[in-house]
Parts: structure tokens; sequence; C-alpha cells
């Protein structure tokens, strides 16, 4: 069986960083990053970054939204 993707709604953003406030952003497994309070997400350019975990929460996503928001990106 597949592992369901993980997603989160960005809270907020600096000027520069490349994610953007209400959006949803796909989440990869990143334990380094955990230990450190970040985050990687694939952001605005479609790249994988880390970003510090306050920006975001995590938002629990039916399969067929999951479904959804895979076909969208």
């Amino acid at each position: 069986m597949e592992n369901k993707k993980q997603f989160a709604v960005c809270i907020s953003a600096e000027r520069e960083m490349l994610i953007t406030p209400r959006k949803i952003y796909q989440v990869l497994a990143d334990k380094s990053a955990e230990r450190s309070d970040y985050i990687r997400v694939i952001d605005d350019e479609g790249e994988d970054y880390l970003y510090p975990k306050k920006y975001f929460v995590l938002v629990p996503v039916s399969r067929d939204i999951e479904n959804a928001l895979l076909e969208a990106a």
C-alpha cells in the first residue's frame, strides 16, 4: 500500500521566501529537518526546500483531496 502524502497550509512567510500564506504545500519527510524545527515542502517554484515549521500547520486530507492536490501541482 502506498504511503499517504502529507500536506500543510502556510500561515506566515517572510518576504523573500518562495511560499505564500494560505496556500497548501506538499510536505516531504525529512527527519533531520524535523529535529531542527524545520519542514521540507515543495515551494512555489516546484523545488523542495526547508522552511521553519512555525510557518505551517499540517492538515489531514482524504485520499480524494490528496489526489486532487497532486494533480493540480
